[in-house]
């Protein structure tokens, strides 16, 4: 696998948690507090499941980049 893959990170401001999907990698769906907790999980996660889905052979060694896409919506209060 050569390519990038792409990971989209939206904010659920109910849970107050990052979730994390991607189409690049069959069933990625985690969540973490922040996103540094997020990216350490991908780091495991991802090698894990392109494994397990036979999308990468295991023990290959090698690197394979991603882009992570955060997505967060606020409101604020104007005036007084």
């Amino acid at each position: 696998m050569e390519k990038e893959i792409r990971v989209r990170a939206l904010w659920d401001s109910d849970a107050h948690v990052w979730v994390a999907e991607s189409s690049d990698v069959p069933g990625l769906a985690t969540e973490a507090e922040t996103m540094e907790q997020l990216i350490a999980k991908l780091h495991t996660i991802i090698p894990e499941l392109l494994e397990a889905n036979g999308v990468v052979a295991g023990k290959g060694g090698g690197e394979i980049p991603f882009h992570l896409y955060g997505e967060r919506s606020e409101k604020v209060t104007l005036g007084p």
